[in-house]
């Protein structure tokens, strides 16, 4: 090769290793147009042109995440100054090293700040770094601007951001304007311009939030434990005049950011690669955190539950109903010779404070004390802080009314509030020693009096309320109304538990009435069904709980705690199970994958043994006749209770069936034989039970047929399925997890034996529960359902034919 050749050859390979080389760095040589980028040398961020997703006509020269697949803009150069047209824009370096961002007429709508460089003309270049950061530099390595002094709305892991300088604000977090407007909004983060200490959320120039005051220490801060990074580190830096903050995440964390939203929110947030979606590790609290929430002199106790505004000792509220106006004095006070101060721990301090410097405990205390006008003061020891600027103390005091004060355990600093002068001594000890004695005997005689009256009057009041209970009872002949044994609550407990029927605490209502969550004298949560006045559906119904729920006790039944009987007041209260009814997952799209398979089969076999139970194991033989998925109750280890048993009828001695001229339950999960005739049986729970567990497997309701296609009915669907062996067909799509094919297909088999058509071939539940717990015990062919037509016409036209009112015999109890 010859030596012109060999030259060619090397510049050709120069040129090539130039391209080949990271693309994170733009030179003078070169320009950044749209549809351009540049790369970090990672590939962890990309810097280019874009368009906010329902804006593709502004466009903005911005950072983003580059190896997620979400568009997670961090920092945009021009944001208050979008391009509309996209042709011949170009990012460049000028001669006097500026970044200059030209529109497509030639005009610079961004440019780096103007700077005098010695030497300028040796040029510069700007590199995108892995942590974010727009650098631009010259050739010798002097670093001009970066884009870290001038942040958007994020900060990135470590990242050293320049807040104040010489107290004044220099680095501002500034939120978009909306979720897709990169313009600036009206929240903003940053040092508070007055003190230097302390660092607040904007609304436009007015406080919105307020973070508690650093300490002004050489370093201060602490480590972490975040919900989704291993371990988060955060730190401000004092550096003579200059304030840093910045916060790092543990190794192998993933990506994370902190953001300041347009709804004026400061978050911690956290890449899930499984979601592929950002997710919250922490953010700003919202309990009373809005700046002055609590008003003047009042405080937010985050310890109280629910969470709420307090007075300190000797304050009260200027108005119960608007805790925002804050409290007042209780006395008036008056500046003595003697000072009287509260200490009020684990506070954050109010707003408005004044700074005094190099001061001991003592002399701060003594500064407010000989001050009338001030109201507060704070003291911290900085000495053992990590360093301090020269001063191991910080003195605050308050001389007007006390802002935005808070109460935590996390919070470790003392207030000391100035309260009214201790009332003056009394002269006579002996006096001061007998008033007390002679009040204490009095309260003693008088509470044991009123204890006496209560006592009598709560025993009287029993005997006549189960007077009353047992003479309404009295008609219930058949199940043994008068010899009943059930608990009596008092309306009065049942009004304080559920805070007088509450709206806020109602879980359902029905043609019955409705049903209360309560707190049944403060610890134990029930549910409290209560029978509307004036009502002419639901009488019946009562006795008819009343008088079975108390002889019935099976960990498959609801428990009926007591009942109550006041005036024209009838009501129930029962055990409170939170996880509601069983339509309410199995139905609901969003939530029946809840249920997966072993859950929905340890739902059937709850429900199977509890009808049993009815059946035959107690003292009653008990048919339920509304047996359906909003009638089982969910504990909170989803197990099933069978609930509402106001249209069950209960068989004396060997009786084994009986008619009905009042048809009652809801279409669809009657027999055959009870919708047309009126004949009921222990065999007609057996065909609802059947139904249930079609809906159970399938996840459809048998009242919605125009779900199932080509088929009438929920019955009809199954008997196909399960004819042809196309079982998996059939189960409910949401069941992805531990499905067990032959358990679900025992299932379907089991169900079809219980909806045959004659009672005479189902099952009984005794032998229900064998099959379903025995899985190698064969099973009886089931015979092909005749398809049953819901607009049948009863059999007498005097027949009177009732169903349950939307889908539910009664109330449903159900936890919310």
């Amino acid at each position: 090769m010859g030596k012109a050749n060999l030259h060619v050859f090397f510049l050709l390979f120069l040129i090539l290793s130039s391209f080949c080389e990271s693309n994170d760095q733009l030179t003078q040589a070169n320009s950044l147009s749209p549809g351009d980028m540049l790369i970090s040398e990672g590939r962890v961020f990309a810097l280019g042109f874009f368009s906010p997703t329902n804006s593709n006509q502004s466009l903005y020269l911005g950072i983003w995440y580059h190896s997620i697949p979400e568009r997670t803009v961090v920092w945009v150069a021009n944001r208050d100054s979008p391009i509309s047209n996209h042709s011949s824009v170009k990012l460049t370096i000028s001669n006097s090293s500026e970044m200059v961002l030209f529109d497509s007429e030639g005009r610079a709508v961004w440019m780096t700040a103007s700077t005098t460089i010695a030497g300028g003309a040796e040029g510069a270049l700007a590199v995108l770094l892995d942590s974010g950061n727009f650098v631009l530099r010259l050739l010798n390595g002097t670093v001009v601007w970066q884009s870290i002094d001038h942040l958007t709305d994020t900060i990135l892991p470590n990242t050293r951001v320049l807040l104040s300088y010489k107290a004044q604000v220099v680095g501002r977090l500034v939120a978009w304007k909306g979720p897709d407007d990169p313009s600036s909004g009206d929240f903003s983060f940053s040092i508070d311009p007055s003190s230097n200490l302390q660092i607040f959320i904007w609304n436009g120039s007015l406080p919105y939030k307020r973070l508690d005051v650093v300490n002004e220490v050489s370093v201060s801060g602490g480590t972490y434990q975040s919900n989704t990074t291993s371990v988060m580190s955060q730190y401000l830096y004092y550096r003579g005049d200059e304030l840093y903050y910045t916060y790092t995440v543990s190794d192998g964390s993933p990506y994370t950011r902190i953001l300041l939203d347009n709804r004026g929110n400061l978050s911690l947030l956290s890449w899930n690669n499984t979601s592929l979606s950002w997710t919250l590790a922490s953010n700003t609290p919202s309990y009373c955190f809005l700046y002055a929430s609590c008003g003047p002199f009042g405080y937010c106790d985050v310890a109280a539950v629910p969470t709420t505004c307090r007075c300190p000792d000797g304050f009260e509220l200027v108005d119960s109903l608007d805790l925002s106006r804050g409290c007042q004095r209780k006395e008036a006070l008056r500046c003595g010779k003697k000072s009287n101060f509260m200490t009020m721990p684990n506070m954050k301090v109010p707003d408005k404070f004044l700074h005094i410097r190099n001061t001991s405990f003592d002399q701060c205390a003594d500064e407010c004390s000989r001050n009338c006008s001030c109201m507060a003061y704070a003291y911290a020891n900085l000495s053992s802080a990590g360093g301090t600027m020269g001063d191991t103390s910080r003195c605050l005091v308050w001389t007007g009314d006390l802002i935005d004060m808070e109460k935590a355990s996390f919070f470790h600093e003392n207030l000391y509030i100035r309260l009214a002068e201790s009332p003056v001594q009394k002269k006579n000890s002996f006096l001061k020693m007998l008033l007390p004695i002679i009040a204490c005997v009095l309260l003693v005689t008088f509470g044991t009096l009123v204890w006496t009256c209560k006592s009598r009057g709560n025993r009287q009041k029993k005997k006549v309320q189960k007077r009353t209970m047992l003479d309404y009872l009295s008609s219930m002949d058949e199940a043994g109304g008068k010899n009943i044994e059930f608990p009596l609550i008092s309306f009065e407990k049942i009004v304080a538990a559920t805070d007088n029927f509450s709206n806020c605490n109602m879980l359902g209502q029905g043609g019955f009435g409705k049903v209360y969550k309560g707190m049944l004298e403060g610890t134990k949560e029930v549910a409290v069904k209560r029978l509307s006045k004036g009502s002419g559906q639901g009488t019946e119904e009562f006795r008819n709980e009343v008088v079975l729920i108390a002889k019935l006790q099976h960990k498959n039944l609801v428990k009926l705690i007591g009942c109550c009987i006041h005036e024209d007041e009838k009501l129930l209260v029962y055990e409170y199970l939170p996880n509601k009814s069983l339509d309410y997952f199995l139905f609901d799209a969003a939530r029946k994958s809840v249920l997966q398979w072993p859950t929905r089969f340890k739902v059937i076999q709850g429900v199977a043994r509890g009808i049993m139970y009815l059946h035959q194991d107690s003292r009653l033989t008990i048919i339920h006749r509304d047996l359906k998925a909003s009638n089982i109750l969910l504990d909170k280890e989803m197990s099933p209770k069978i609930s509402d048993f106001g249209m069950a009828r209960i068989f004396c001695g060997d009786q084994l069936q009986a008619n009905t001229n009042r048809v009652v339950g809801t279409y669809g999960y009657m027999s055959p034989e009870y919708a047309m005739e009126g004949a009921f049986s222990v065999k007609s729970d057996t065909y609802s039970f059947g139904v249930l567990m079609l809906e159970i497997v399938s996840g459809l309701k048998i009242s919605s047929p125009y779900l199932i296609k080509d088929f009438p009915n929920l019955i009809v669907y199954a008997w196909n399925y399960w004819k042809d062996g196309k079982i998996e067909d059939m189960v409910d799509s949401s069941m992805v997890e531990d499905c067990s094919l032959d358990e679900v297909s025992r299932c379907i088999h089991i169900a079809l034996l219980c909806v045959q058509d004659s009672p005479n071939y189902r099952p009984l539940m005794s032998a229900v529960v064998f099959m379903l717990e025995n899985k190698t015990t064969p099973l009886p062919t089931p015979k092909q359902p005749i398809y049953f037509v819901r607009d049948y016409e009863p059999r007498k036209a005097s027949d009177n034919m009732e169903s349950s009112i939307n889908d539910a015999s009664l109330t449903t109890l159900q936890g919310r």
